[in-house]
């Protein structure tokens, strides 16, 4: 077999073992805060998940992230990521401890502008979410070193300034019901994150903007909104 051209390589990220870890999947958690949920104008859904997906190729490191084309809206979401070591499918909510490998800090990029155009007309929110450079994502920690996180600060600088702060204990759904809900949608698998929902506070950004989120346990996330990228 000839391939027509070279395949992309494997999407990696840093942990704090030392290890890379194989990206595979993204599945974002939406409006799993009530206050971010008031403040976007929907009502909390609380007998399941709202979720969509991005590329794996949207990770990126803390550094600098290009402002991104058709959009003259971009927010920033502050997110607890879970990176999934083990698979499976109908896991029990009891059992979803087990599949985890670690936590990170992490954000949801988003042309906001894009997103609720998209959302009037009752389209997929694709052009807004699944962007090149809008899913930063902090060094991941193990949970054999961090523990099971359920609660802790989580909050949101830019350019010093605290603009989201929460608990993770105010999420709406919880780490082990995400886990149990995907997983009976899909067959999770090692390399899977989740990005568990934003508190409220989201706002835009513009470059030269330096955004932070912290979590307690947790290595930060730095970024840092540049230029549009040309090529």
């Amino acid at each position: 077999m000839t391939l027509l051209f070279d395949p992309q390589p494997p999407v990696l990220a840093s942990t704090s073992d030392g290890h890379d870890y194989p990206v595979r999947r993204l599945f974002c958690i939406g409006r799993n805060y009530a206050d971010h949920a008031k403040e976007m104008g929907v009502e909390v859904d609380r007998e399941a998940p709202f979720y969509f997906t991005k590329w794996a190729e949207t990770i990126m490191p803390s550094g600098p992230i290009a402002y991104p084309p058709m959009t003259g809206n971009y927010h920033y979401e502050a997110e607890l990521v879970v990176a999934i070591g083990k698979g499976g499918r109908d896991i029990p909510a009891d059992q979803a401890t087990a599949h985890i490998y670690g936590y990170a800090t992490g954000l949801d990029m988003t042309r906001r502008d894009l997103q609720l155009e998209a959302r009037g007309k009752g389209r997929p929110w694709d052009a807004g979410k699944n962007v090149e450079q809008s899913s930063p994502l902090g060094i991941i920690h193990p949970i054999s070193e961090t523990g099971e996180l359920t609660a802790g600060a989580i909050f949101l600088t830019v350019n010093g300034v605290i603009r989201q702060q929460a608990d993770l204990r105010d999420l709406i759904h919880s780490v082990p019901e995400l886990i149990a809900f995907l997983s009976r949608a899909y067959r999770l698998e090692p390399g899977d994150l989740i990005y568990t929902g934003t508190p409220a506070g989201v706002g835009a950004v513009v470059p030269g903007d330096e955004i932070v989120v912290s979590i307690d346990g947790l290595t930060d996330i730095k970024v840092t909104i540049a230029p549009a990228a040309h090529d």
